[in-house]
């Protein structure tokens, strides 16, 4: 199933994400079903769900960022909780296409390649596209590259399509 890198300037961040929920209305009225799903509100959840997000925001301030980054990527990590609670999401919603966003609010706790390449076993059913704040490019020589806020160098991530240069 394809899945698709939806790039943009950070600095466009607020703008892109009014023009994603415009985007999901105008599907949703011509028929598409989207599943619009936010990393950021798939991870407070999970936090919620374990019972401990009020822990978290009260250490947060006296623990060093360093300890408090480790710990969140244990519990979102994407293949033990973030993945299953994507695939409760997609077996609970019908639709024809996801949308993931959220992916600068997760950073660093999660890395947008490790969602890719968890999603594969799980969002295979329909196309994905992940809204990306940064650069997602395809190189002969340097292979693909993605560069979360146009500065973060990412693993590489060859199996999505840069939306952008899509044609149907």
């Amino acid at each position: 199933m394809p899945f698709f890198i939806c790039p943009f300037p950070a600095e466009f961040a607020v703008g892109v994400e009014d023009d994603r929920r415009d985007l999901v209305t105008r599907a949703e009225h011509a028929g598409v079903k989207v599943l619009d799903l936010s990393l950021y509100s798939l991870a407070i959840e999970i936090l919620r769900e374990r019972d401990i997000l009020d822990q978290i925001l009260e250490v947060e301030q006296s623990t060093e960022k360093s300890e408090l980054k480790e710990l969140l990527q244990g519990v979102l990590d994407p293949h033990a909780h973030l993945i299953p609670k994507i695939g409760a999401a997609i077996e609970t919603n019908p639709h024809d296409v996801i949308f993931l966003s959220g992916v600068g609010e997760v950073y660093p706790y999660i890395r947008s390649h490790n969602v890719l390449n968890n999603l594969q076993s799980t969002a295979k059913d329909a196309p994905t596209v992940l809204f990306f704040p940064g650069s997602y490019t395809h190189e002969l020589a340097t292979g693909a590259s993605l560069d979360l806020f146009g500065r973060l160098h990412d693993d590489k991530y060859y199996r999505a399509f840069n939306i952008l240069n899509y044609e149907v």
